[in-house]
């Protein structure tokens, strides 16, 4: 079905092209009234070619059997106003009664129907690309939701393998990471939905999320958190900087018991936010694993698809420091 929009985009097209084709300045500027009828004439025809055979064989690639029957449309174009059309109109008259020959009556019908037939490629052209934006758009929108959604889990899986520890240790610490624990995931599952948070939030439960993994670290080592010039009404995806955080504290946690360091940093200049996070580790053949975890890979994959152009990532490893640097441009909320 032939929507309004392309309905009234054809009307308008067909009006115009007549209207160009049917003026003649050499008559004193007046549209010529048997221009119009075989222009119109012209049009009707194109149809068949627009609406029946570019979908039936040019957009399915199937060339020869389009360039064929297009060749029988003009033929049948041809053959009608020649044998039917200009003798009924221009009775007695050299044009009525002669066939001016192949290469004229070809000047004559192509231009407008090769125009009219351009005119709506480029319309399906527009159309598909639409629809294939609507799709990509789509499956970004899955593909994030299925990111995001392996977030929690992972995040669960962590710090439940922490609290089981000092459950079996009896500290008197654990009532306060579950607290603690259950404020992040109440975040994670209910106010972190949408594409895009607020910064300042994001930022908060950054550091209710640091203050958690503190408790675990006790007195093994030094964390540091520090934000710079976070303004207020910027909006950024939830859960990026959290990744790199939690795997800082589990890459530090795997490897060493003692002289724990963690330095995390936030920063912003203009719209341009940075963030640096580096710890130490002590090497061990199942580091790898920690490093390159389903977190990263997963985070790196969001800000591809959130942050394309716009972002920079930079995971280095250099004497026994894992360092994380992260610029992203954001936008105002």
């Amino acid at each position: 079905m032939i929507s309004r929009k392309e309905l009234f985009f054809q009307i308008v097209l067909h009006v115009i092209i007549l209207l160009f084709f049917s003026f003649d300045r050499n008559e004193g500027a007046t549209i010529n009234v048997d221009k119009v009828l075989f222009r119109l004439f012209y049009s009707l025809a194109t149809v068949s070619v627009t609406y029946y055979l570019m979908p039936k064989y040019l957009y399915k690639k199937k060339y020869w059997q389009f360039f064929l029957g297009f060749a029988v449309v003009v033929t049948c174009v041809i053959g009608i106003e020649e044998l039917i059309l200009e003798p009924i109109f221009f009775a007695g008259t050299p044009r009525g009664d002669k066939f001016p020959g192949i290469y004229v009556s070809l000047l004559t019908v192509l231009p407008t129907m090769i125009m009219l037939s351009g005119c709506k490629f480029g319309w399906d052209a527009l159309q598909k690309q639409d629809e294939i934006d609507e799709l990509q758009s789509t499956i970004q929108e899955s593909e994030l939701q299925f990111l995001r959604s392996q977030i929690n889990p992972h995040f669960l899986f962590n710090n439940l393998n922490n609290l089981y520890s000092y459950a079996l240790q009896n500290s008197p610490k654990t009532p306060e990471i579950i607290l603690e624990m259950s404020g992040v995931l109440r975040y994670m599952l209910y106010e972190s939905k949408e594409q895009f948070v607020s910064l300042k939030k994001e930022i908060e439960q950054l550091d209710n999320f640091i203050r958690l993994y503190k408790l675990q670290i006790e007195n093994r080592g030094d964390v540091n958190f520090e934000t710079v010039n976070i303004k207020s009404g910027y909006k950024i995806a939830p859960l990026i900087l959290i990744v790199f955080i939690e795997n800082a504290f589990k890459h530090s946690q795997s490897g060493q018991s003692s002289d724990i360091e963690i330095d995390i940093s936030v920063k912003m200049s203009d719209s341009v936010l940075e963030f640096h996070c580096k710890n130490n580790f002590e090497s061990v053949p199942s580091l790898d694993t920690v490093a390159k975890g389903i977190g990263l890979r997963n985070v790196q994959k969001r800000l591809e698809l959130l942050y394309p152009n716009k972002h920079r990532l930079e995971i280095n490893e250099e004497n026994n420091s894992y360092i994380v640097y992260l610029r992203l441009e954001l936008e105002k909320a």
